[in-house]
């Protein structure tokens, strides 16, 4: 059977960046698991399966606009360090979870800071970057 719309898919998957690091990888006991054509995983590598059987491998090569999208400048802000609860041990290149005034829950990385101001970025981690997997379809269903 093939990869195809409402498909149920179980693959296995390494993410390399651009210098062949891991990112990312599933596991024998964990694999990924999806239905094809719910915008489950990106549109990029999505459209790379179709048309897979299980027991394939394939190398994809997915550009940004393809995966997280480009990285937006606008989503780099400075917040008040005040604007974080005191005693927050806060460091640059660290991931946090926050929310928002209206009470949305939102992950930011932080850039850098200073003693009044945290310049945060909202982007995914992986915005503006091109992605390497490496994939193998375990098994196709209905």
């Amino acid at each position: 059977m093939k990869v195809g719309p409402g498909k149920n898919i179980v693959l296995d998957y390494q993410l390399f960046d651009e210098d062949g690091e891991v990112l990312d990888k599933s596991t024998e006991e964990n694999p990924l698991c999806f239905i094809f054509g719910e915008g489950s995983i990106i549109p990029g590598l999505e459209k790379e399966l179709e048309g897979m059987e299980a027991g394939e491998d394939k190398e994809v090569i997915v550009k940004p606009e393809d995966a997280y999208g480009p990285k937006d400048p606008t989503l780099v802000q400075q917040v008040p360090r005040e604007r974080f609860a005191e005693g927050s041990e806060l460091e640059a290149g660290m991931s946090y979870t926050g929310r928002t005034d209206s009470g949305n829950i939102v992950n930011f990385m932080v850039v850098e800071m200073d003693d009044e101001n945290v310049q945060i970025d909202l982007n995914h981690p992986l915005a503006g970057r091109t992605l390497r997997f490496q994939v193998t379809i375990k098994d196709v269903t209905e």
